[in-house]
């Protein structure tokens, strides 16, 4: 393994503290030592998420041993699937599906045609799959996970968006892709470009939240607020936790002087979102809302 990173690198760069990255190499997710190589960094962002979410190290490891049970090809889970997460639902994504390890368990979040098919793999052997196309959708992860750290690392706009169209070109399905090309966009004021980028997020992915509330952002910006209400319900539909959304939403209601609607909108927000400093915004809005509600 070619060393890029340094422990310390590795540290600044995801914000992660030694007793954490103690924990995940003595469970084996990680090769311990002084320096870590690209696929090290892919795993360590993967499980600086599911530790943001909550999730314990046995979990993982549960999860971990499950797939790797299940997916025999597969030698390093974390820095070659992409994992997701929205909640506490853990989503890898394979061989154009998607699998939920669950406490050690491989649920599969797939029509039944599709479960029944996976749950043929036989355990021993590799499943049937492109090798090119394999190739190709690494590759693709590769440019994906190479634009994240360009954006992180605060490099200029073009570099990032280089990356994310290589990852489309070999992925034209990269819906992760899509969404950050869109995102770039929108702050570029590339508006066209941007809803462009969604819409193929959408059409890759129909299941993807975050591309349902860039689209609801995007025609907030424009002024069209029942397009963007239906995105953002969209979105909540799909993640029904969304805090954001319903953040978006309650502001939306605001200015239609939905005044009712936004009241209940701060107030669902308000119970999954408590503790941040838009909470307390969120709050002020909300006892403004009720005074001026019972003053009518």
């Amino acid at each position: 393994m070619a060393a890029e990173y340094t422990r310390g690198d590795v540290r600044r760069m995801l914000d992660v503290p030694e007793r954490l990255l103690r924990t995940w190499e003595k469970k084996g997710f990680v090769e311990g030592g002084a320096a870590f190589g690209f696929e090290d960094l892919i795993a360590l962002k993967a499980l600086k998420k599911l530790s943001e979410l909550g999730i314990a190290p046995s979990r993982i490891e549960r999860a971990l041993l499950s797939l790797k049970a299940k997916l025999s090809h597969i030698e390093r889970p974390l820095a070659q699937l992409r994992i997701t997460a929205e909640g506490k639902r853990i989503t890898v994504h394979v061989a154009g599906g998607r699998m939920e390890p669950i406490t050690g368990q491989l649920l599969l979040d797939f029509d039944r045609s599709e479960a029944e098919k996976l749950r043929s793999f036989p355990v021993s052997t590799a499943p049937k799959v492109d090798p090119q196309a394999e190739a190709k959708e690494r590759e693709a992860e590769h440019w994906f996970q190479r634009g994240l750290m360009l954006e992180e690392s605060g490099a200029p706009p073009q570099d990032a968006l280089a990356a994310y169209r290589r990852a489309i070109q070999l992925n034209p399905k990269a819906a992760g892709a899509l969404v950050n090309l869109g995102t770039i966009s929108f702050r570029m004021k590339k508006l066209a470009e941007a809803k462009d980028f969604y819409l193929r997020a959408v059409e890759a992915d129909p299941d993807y939240p975050l591309a349902h509330f860039n689209l609801g952002n995007l025609f907030d910006e424009q002024g069209k607020a029942e397009e963007a209400r239906k995105h953002y319900l969209e979105a909540i539909r799909l993640n029904p936790k969304y805090a954001d959304a319903y953040f978006n939403l309650a502001l939306l209601c605001e200015r239609g002087s939905e005044l009712l609607k936004a009241i209940g909108y701060w107030q669902k927000y308000l119970s999954l979102d408590w503790t941040s400093g838009w909470a307390a915004s969120a709050r002020k809005q909300l006892e403004r809302l009720k005074r001026s509600v019972r003053t009518k």
